[in-house]
């Protein structure tokens, strides 16, 4: 955020127009304006609200109007750029020798140091000597009233009485508390024009220039979850508790000592979330709300809620709040039975074992048609297209062929059977083994994980009640009224080390802050227990950012600073030093028994055939009774 800076430009202007003449010089006014300005950036539109006769207003549009867009307007409060979309681009000119100028500028409040930039002109003229001249440096009284923060962008000419030379200068304070800090911006001559002393002042920006906070106090609301971190803020002792705010309390005493200020922080236990009976914000935000803080201490979620109440400057912490659980096996979430063969795989199984079954049967009946009836040794098969699909299966299945064929043709089709059906099972077998033990990828979303068996929680922080308490998308809604909301009206949020061993002992998701998390894992967990784990987001907000005050003058500031934290890896560091990565999956391995949970296909499909045999054997039974009361006492129907 560009800062706004009021220009105070002291001239005494006349036009002297000549009886014989009919142009007239230019004004001294306008001759300031000019030069000042092709000193400065960004300027798209010049906003003049003074009381200037009409000659020296088209004098003004006449020198610059064909580069900037000029505005003229009457010394009023209505015409302030307050809601203009790009006043960042304005640059507003007043006189304070015109009326009610003093109240503009009193009622412009945050326009005098936010993005709005000024040029203030104090004019006066000595009749007697028809002579033109700036106000003495000690005249402007008003500015010391005005809200001049350090973000404020204000050029004022001044005359040194000693000298007479005309001076651009600049002021502005750390708050309405402390004196202003008189800052020389460069000296003007009419002749030449603004000559900017040193020149670097020219290619500085204000938020870059000034970074010399003269041991300013800054106040930082800092969000405390648990009491025992206030005694180890500055070291890494249990440091997998308040986490992302032990790392924004480094970084936001590395900012202050860059700009050579003292910090004072205040303790808060949370974030900061609207009261529906008051419509007010408790916690963090609320103290930056309230004027009770400068900087935001703790980073925090960017939400579109809080975007107009306060303005965000930077990611500190790459951090994510998350879903973590142990991959379950595959056969949590899968039939493992119906896997190891592609659909086309079972097309062809089926396939061949009907063709088979079809083939033995033509071949049987061929068989027995020419096998001679006084064979006594000749065995007695069976030609029924049941039985030859029965044999077929148990074929399939390993478990042999019931039937013994003569010829050569049945012999070599079973054969041809049995070799192929043994690669198919040996095939199926081993898979089966190898799916047992595998870990599913099924969970991807929240959908899925609704839909999964898995247990769900969450660390017992204030951020978690809230967003799950009032989650309003209807899949994250049923998630809490569904896994997180118990049926006696308790709910799932469980201290961190509860929810890291119900996550170790699998079939849970715990939703916690992931580089919190993986530290106690990589303490508790077994190394084969570090493999196989995934995280499921759930919030889907961007990572957190430090905030400060909306409209805050310091902003820019401690922007720039937080950005080269950033790049000279201070941040970096205290990120690796307080945050665990994801632990790697080192390849140790254990076997995993088989549970009912793998067989559970098998076990439904018995008992569905238990039941279908019941259900023929009753129909069998039901089928001879009503037979027998049809038949008549000889056993025959009559006609």
């Amino acid at each position: 955020m560009v800062s706004v800076r009021f220009v105070s430009l002291c001239l005494i202007c006349t036009i002297v127009v000549g009886a014989e003449k009919e142009t007239f010089p230019i004004d001294q006014r306008v001759a300031a304006v000019r030069d000042l300005i092709v000193k400065l950036d960004r300027v798209g539109q010049l906003l003049v609200l003074t009381c200037w006769p009409a000659p020296v207003r088209y004098a003004l549009w006449q020198t610059i109007g064909s580069t900037i867009s000029i505005r003229f307007a009457s010394v009023d409060e209505r015409h302030l750029p307050c809601h203009e979309q790009n006043h960042h681009q304005t640059l507003v000119v007043v006189d304070l020798a015109c009326p009610g100028t003093g109240l503009l500028l009193q009622s412009a409040n945050q326009l005098l140091y936010y993005r709005v930039r000024w040029i203030v002109l104090k004019s006066k003229l000595e009749e007697q000597e028809n002579t033109q001249g700036w106000s003495n440096c000690s005249d402007y009284a008003l500015l010391e009233r005005l809200p001049l923060l350090v973000s404020n962008e204000l050029f004022y000419f001044c005359t040194e009485e000693p000298t007479g030379r005309h001076f651009v200068r600049q002021q502005y304070r750390l708050s309405q508390a402390v004196s202003s800090v008189l800052e020389p911006f460069g000296s003007w001559e009419p002749e030449v024009g603004v000559h900017v002393e040193p020149p670097s002042v020219r290619a500085s920006v204000t938020s870059t220039r000034r970074q010399n906070f003269r041991q300013f106090q800054l106040r930082a609301s800092l969000v405390i979850l648990h009491n025992e971190t206030l005694n180890h803020l500055d070291d890494l002792h249990e440091k997998q508790y308040d986490t992302i705010s032990r790392v924004n309390y480094l970084l936001t005493k590395s900012v202050a000592y860059a700009l050579n200020a003292t910090v004072r922080f205040s303790f808060v236990g949370t974030w900061g979330y609207r009261d529906p009976q008051t419509g007010r914000h408790t916690g963090m935000i609320g103290e930056l709300q309230s004027d009770l803080a400068d900087l935001g201490g703790t980073s925090m979620f960017f939400t579109q809620d809080r975007i107009a109440l306060v303005d965000f400057l930077a990611m500190t912490v790459s951090s994510r709040a998350s879903f973590v659980f142990r991959a379950p096996k595959l056969s949590f979430t899968d039939n493992v039975f119906v896997l190891p063969f592609d659909q086309y795989v079972w097309y062809c199984t089926v396939s061949f074992i009907l063709l088979s079954g079809v083939l033995l049967l033509v071949v049987l009946r061929a068989e027995q048609g020419t096998a001679e009836p006084t064979d006594s040794t000749a065995s007695r098969v069976t030609t029924g297209l049941s039985d030859t699909l029965l044999n077929v299966f148990g074929t399939t299945c390993q478990q042999g062929s019931f039937i013994e064929p003569k010829t050569a043709p049945a012999r070599c089709l079973i054969l041809l059977c049995l070799v192929v059906l043994m690669f198919l099972y040996a095939a199926y077998s081993a898979n089966i083994v190898a799916l047992i033990q595998s870990p599913s990828t099924k969970i991807q979303t929240l959908e899925d994980l609704l839909a999964s068996r898995l247990k769900t929680g969450a660390e017992d922080t204030v951020y978690n009640q809230y967003y799950f308490r009032h989650a309003t998308e209807p899949t994250r809604k049923a998630l809490y009224e569904r896994k997180m909301r118990n049926k006696d009206g308790t709910e799932n949020f469980l201290p961190l080390a509860k929810g890291v061993e119900l996550l170790r002992e699998g079939h849970y998701a715990f939703h916690v802050e992931e580089g919190v998390c993986y530290k106690l894992i990589s303490e508790t967990f077994q190394e084969e227990e570090k493999c196989g784990l995934q995280e499921l987001e759930y919030l889907k907000v961007i990572e957190p950012y430090y905030a400060v005050r909306k409209n805050s003058s310091f902003g820019e500031h401690v922007r720039i600073n937080l950005f080269k934290l950033r790049e000279f890896g201070i941040q970096g560091r205290e990120h690796t030093l307080l945050y665990t990565k994801k632990p790697r999956c080192l390849g140790g391995s254990s076997f995993i028994p088989v549970s009912i949970v793998d067989v559970w296909p098998a076990l439904v499909t018995l008992g569905w055939g238990y039941l279908l045999t019941l259900a023929v054997l009753i129909g069998e039974q039901l089928w001879v009774r009503f037979r027998r009361r049809l038949l008549p006492a000889d056993g025959y129907f009559q006609p």
